[in-house]
């Protein structure tokens, strides 16, 4: 299975592919779509148009997303949520679900605790994917998003099988 994961950011949108074989993970691919021009628009088309470019390169068969945290500033709120809106609507487009996850589940999926700062977060996605190339923590995001997605994955297989077994 090949997931991509997706760290929504108006700016800077990190996304990171693994490949998931039964436990086996590993990298395809990571970077950081720019959301470039001088108006909101133009932000978002860049980020629609670059992200589109990612999945055609790389088709991934099932996406995960970040969810947006409600800070203070509800107008950068808002924004993260329009950037949100392209990190979910490219993998609509292309026929596939797409997880959603708070930021504190994906740290605690990746690194054990809820509270993980970036740092940590890099250090376990490069444990878990030996010689991986990052992006930088845009991208170290997202790769965490998909093993997230992944470990997920894994488990409702593992509850469907042992629901089967049950039921046969």
């Amino acid at each position: 299975m090949r997931v991509i994961g997706i760290d929504p950011g108006l700016r800077n949108m990190g996304w990171g592919i693994i490949d998931v074989a039964g436990s086996r993970l590993s990298h395809v691919a990571n970077g950081v779509c720019h959301g470039v021009g001088d108006t909101l628009s133009d932000r978002l088309l860049a980020l629609h148009i670059a992200l589109s470019e990612v999945f055609s390169l790389h088709r991934p068969e099932t996406a995960a997303v970040e969810q947006t945290f409600v800070n203070r500033d509800g107008a950068g709120t808002l924004k993260l949520g329009q950037a949100r809106g392209i990190a979910m609507l490219v993998p609509a487009q292309a026929g596939l679900s797409v997880g959603e996850y708070a930021p504190n589940s994906v740290k605690k999926a990746v690194v054990g605790v809820g509270h993980a700062d970036k740092k940590q977060i890099d250090h376990m996605v490069r444990l878990q994917l030996p010689g991986v190339d990052i992006a930088g923590p845009d991208a170290a995001d997202a790769l965490a998003i998909a093993i997230c997605h992944a470990h997920h994955a894994q488990s409702a297989d593992q509850l469907a099988a042992a629901l089967a077994r049950a039921g046969a």
